[in-house]
């Protein structure tokens, strides 16, 4: 008589599968993760509360015995401003960050450049090099391409 043993083992780790779903569940919150929105939250709520506190000093000399309608104003305002201000708020950010962006790339490109051409003045071969791009760019530059 014959007897075939047939043991499953698994194939995986569960261990090995854990730390594979929490690096796959940190990409996806990485992913959604958005550096601007933050941003403009905070300068929308830096705008809000100065709004309030202008608001507030307005409401405080006018409400001697109308507390209740000044608390109702000063959340009316609130989040009238809430509403009003978030879009130009976001879009400031986004302007701000692009601007920084731009600034970076250029001074990151003039680094390059200056470290290369200081190459360029201690080999020759990278300045033959660099003269024949240029003259390559000129002459392409003339044709129109």
């Amino acid at each position: 008589m014959t007897r075939f043993v047939h043991i499953d083992y698994p194939t995986s780790h569960p261990g090995v599968n854990r730390f594979e779903n929490a690096v796959a569940l940190a990409s996806r919150v990485r992913q959604g993760f958005n550096s601007t929105r933050g941003l403009s939250s905070m300068l929308l709520a830096a705008m809000v509360s100065a709004l309030l506190v202008v608001a507030d000093q307005v409401v405080d000399t006018w409400a001697d015995g109308h507390l209740m309608a000044a608390w109702v104003l000063m959340w009316a305002l609130g989040f009238a401003a809430l509403a009003l201000l978030a879009t130009p708020s976001r879009a400031l950010v986004m302007r701000a960050l692009s601007a920084v962006n731009r600034w970076l790339m250029d001074t990151s490109r003039a680094r390059a450049d200056a470290r290369m051409w200081a190459i360029a003045e201690q080999d020759h071969r990278v300045m033959a090099d660099l003269h024949a791009a240029q003259t390559r760019a000129q002459r392409l530059s003339r044709v129109g391409w």
